[in-house]
């Protein structure tokens, strides 16, 4: 039996890596001021229909949704946004004052067909900031992206910027987008042709090749912005430009959900293909209200750790993270297994990585686990130590041995991991 279709284990070998980038991420994050928040892997439903728009694909398509034992629609979580959301409100996160900044890591669900970068379940990372809507908080949001990857060595970013306007201005782009494209409707593939009328910008993210070359003239949302939303993303791009990010404009960059508003960004990877985003993200000042709380302006990113890992296997940017026993404990015989185990717990409660034998090897097989496992040092107990009460130092490395006296084993390993 295998795994389910678009889902993955996660080896031993592979989880070194995934706690290094883990701790690279925390630490980032809270050098920025955001506190991590842990929502349930399923909500309701409704919370995703209105959070992220009942046209979108995602929720057309491609949620995980079952009814529970009371007949109440349950969802696994696709994307974080809506969930923080819904447990900034849940919680009144707002009531301290001030800005709500917040992160989040853990498995999203959504049920597309699997390719490179692309999964069933797929784990998430992302931040969201609550509270204001300063342009200052878009770009330090834009720049902590940015630095954390360049932190892991991909330095070869391309950041793509724009602003979709706002509940004033965007609905007069919207009918231009319309009458530009309603002529060239037939030729449309099937998806563009159902939302043309209901939510026309994702034409503009269409990937269909016909699609692609019929809206290459479409009149460019950043001409119908209003004065507001044209001064914010002006000074976003100021601030930007003053701490050394750059950025391409992309006046067609939308993104997949509904409750985007202005600033809206995406980084990329040149090594990942079809599927280059490593982050999106933007501002989405109606959502909270949305969801049932009072007008609440926000604006957040969202990446996926396992394109993150093809680009840093790709590139060799990984560290080789083997942990290593600090000592491993060979007991030949019954007495001196009884000997050895209550030390190897002992040693291992004070911190010391230890290994020993559990299948009555040999001294010789023992010996051979001891180098596979890179210990560089073994510690021999057989019947002649114990009745002296000491050890058998073994240098790996060196082929060397000395005796020390049990009682002195800890201290025998402070020296020698000192230096």
């Amino acid at each position: 039996m295998n795994a389910p279709k678009g889902t993955y284990d996660l080896l031993p070998e592979d989880l070194t890596h995934w706690y290094y980038l883990e701790n690279k991420l925390r630490q980032i994050f809270q050098e920025y001021g955001y506190a991590e928040v842990r929502t349930p892997i399923f909500e309701h439903t409704e919370l995703f229909q209105r959070g992220i728009g009942e046209t979108t694909d995602i929720v057309e398509k491609e949620m995980f949704t079952f009814p529970d034992r009371a007949g109440r629609s349950l969802t696994l979580r696709p994307e974080g946004t809506a969930s923080v959301v819904r447990a900034f409100l849940e919680h009144n996160l707002a009531a301290s004052g001030g800005i709500s900044k917040l992160y989040y890591y853990g498995p999203m669900f959504r049920c597309e067909a699997p390719q490179a970068g692309r999964f069933r379940q797929f784990v998430q990372f992302g931040v969201e900031a609550l509270g204001t809507e300063d342009p200052r908080i878009d770009a330090e949001i834009i720049t902590m992206a940015v630095n954390f990857y360049k932190r892991l060595g991909i330095n070869d970013l391309d950041i793509n910027l724009n602003s979709i306007g706002c509940p004033d201005c965007r609905p007069i782009y919207r009918q231009r987008l319309i009458e530009h494209l309603r002529p060239r409707a037939e030729k449309l593939c099937s998806d563009c042709q159902r939302r043309l009328e209901r939510n026309p910008l994702r034409l503009l993210d269409c990937k269909n090749p016909i699609c692609k070359s019929l809206i290459e003239d479409v009149p460019l949302i950043t001409e119908s912005l209003c004065e507001s939303c044209g001064s914010h993303f002006q000074r976003l791009r100021d601030l930007l430009d003053a701490v050394g990010i750059p950025y391409n404009l992309n006046p067609r960059l939308v993104r997949g959900f509904d409750y985007y508003t202005k600033t809206v960004f995406e980084i990329l990877a040149g090594d990942l293909g079809a599927q280059n985003a490593l982050c999106g993200g933007g501002r989405y000042d109606g959502l909270v209200e949305e969801c049932g709380g009072s007008p609440t302006p926000g604006i957040g990113f969202a990446a996926g750790m396992e394109r993150l890992m093809m680009v840093l296997n790709a590139r060799k940017l990984l560290p080789q993270v083997n942990p290593k026993p600090h000592l491993y404990l060979a007991p030949l015989g019954e007495a001196a297994q009884l000997k050895v185990f209550p030390l190897v717990i002992q040693l291992r409660e004070a911190g010391w990585v230890v290994e020993t034998d559990f299948q009555n090897r040999s001294l010789k097989s023992q010996l051979k686990l001891a180098n596979k496992l890179g210990a560089p040092i073994v510690g021999v107990i057989g019947d002649e130590e114990l009745a002296k009460e000491q050890i058998l130092i073994r240098r790996m490395d060196a082929s060397q041995q000395q005796t020390v006296a049990l009682a002195q084993l800890e201290g025998f390993l402070k020296e020698e991991f000192s230096h």
